[in-house]
């Protein structure tokens, strides 16, 4: 699965490439003829693209390497950093489109032929709204933030298209030219807003923010799971690495389990992880009871039971995250 999701996403990252070379194209031909403050805007977004995607396409590659000595987690990380990259790759482009535009009302804009560079912004934010929802589908298919990423940055430039196109059919009708770096300044300011996403995404990725989505489904697959001999689970740990997921816990059994029927209960854990989550890694550390815990355990058969069971401990969010209910301190 691993290896087909990684040809998935290295074809889909080769698309996007060659599809935004062909839209750059496009663009830059509809600039030429119309020297328009707004269509430079977007052709400026898809040199953006081109890099980004270049990147995107890198980051991909690398993140399909296996462990080694220096990256014991694998390279999966790179795909943060490359939608960190993108972000400020938009945020830049955005500046310098503001640039020129100011540029333009200071010194006066007198496009031309804009019927044509309509016609042409036109098809190429149409092919762009096709291929933007198409990689982002992939990228969530594949659990790829790089992917995903692009998609929505796609996205954003066929939105951009289709406002500059309603901005030079206004220009068309009224003649009014300051209307043309007027739009190219929006364009600027919502890709400016575009970028910083991709940059919080990015650092929350690299700094393991907590996923709550995942986290809501970690716990519901724990709970499906629990049996009456799975007493306690805590100091619950995960994170994601481009589309792997990484999942370690504590788990607290009866103290005389033997080897043999704590390893059958851990590998049963660990098949209902990876039939539920895909490219799972889990490490459970076992923990054994203590009389302390008997009022906790509702073990029927326990033989060792010192204390009537009273109260069943609920495996919600916070308690998974949280330390024990009996505490290493207070085990004696």
């Amino acid at each position: 699965m691993t290896n087909l999701a990684n040809k998935i996403k290295i074809k889909t990252a080769q698309i996007s490439l060659i599809v935004g070379l062909f839209i750059f194209f496009v663009k830059i031909s509809a600039f030429i003829l119309t020297n328009s403050s707004a269509i430079f805007s977007d052709a400026a977004e898809s040199i953006v693209h081109i890099l980004a995607t270049a990147m995107v396409l890198y980051s991909i590659i690398l993140s399909a390497r296996p462990p080694d000595k220096s990256h014991l987690y694998g390279h999966g990380n790179i795909e943060y950093f490359s939608a960190g990259v993108e972000g400020l790759l938009i945020i830049i482009a955005a500046l310098t489109i503001i640039y020129f535009a100011v540029s333009d009302l200071i010194l006066g804009s007198h496009p031309n032929q804009l019927d044509t560079g309509t016609i042409l912004i036109s098809i190429a934010g149409i092919i762009n709204i096709f291929l933007g929802f198409w990689i982002v589908r992939k990228g969530k298919q594949t659990n790829s933030l790089a992917l995903v990423a692009d998609g929505k940055h796609i996205l954003t430039d066929a939105y951009t298209s289709i406002g500059i196109v309603f901005g030079l059919i206004l220009v068309l009708i009224t003649n009014i030219f300051i209307i043309d770096p007027l739009v190219a300044i929006f364009v600027a300011t919502n890709i400016i807003f575009t970028g910083y996403k991709l940059i919080r995404e990015s650092v929350g990725g690299l700094m393991m923010k907590t996923d709550n989505d995942l986290l809501n489904q970690i716990g519901g697959l724990l709970n499906k799971i629990r049996t009456n001999y799975l007493i306690d689970v805590h100091q619950l740990r995960f994170w994601k690495s481009a589309n792997k997921v990484f999942v370690d816990f504590h788990l607290t059994l009866p103290y005389f389990f033997n080897i043999k029927q704590s390893h059958e209960i851990e590998e049963n854990i660990l098949e209902n992880f990876q039939n539920s989550i895909s490219n799972s890694e889990i490490r459970i550390h076992l923990d054994f009871c203590t009389p302390k815990h008997c009022k906790h355990c509702n073990f029927d058969t326990c033989e060792v039971r010192e204390e009537n069971f009273t109260n069943l401990i609920e495996w919600n969010n916070s308690k998974l995250l949280e330390e024990p209910i009996i505490k290493t301190s207070e085990r004696d």
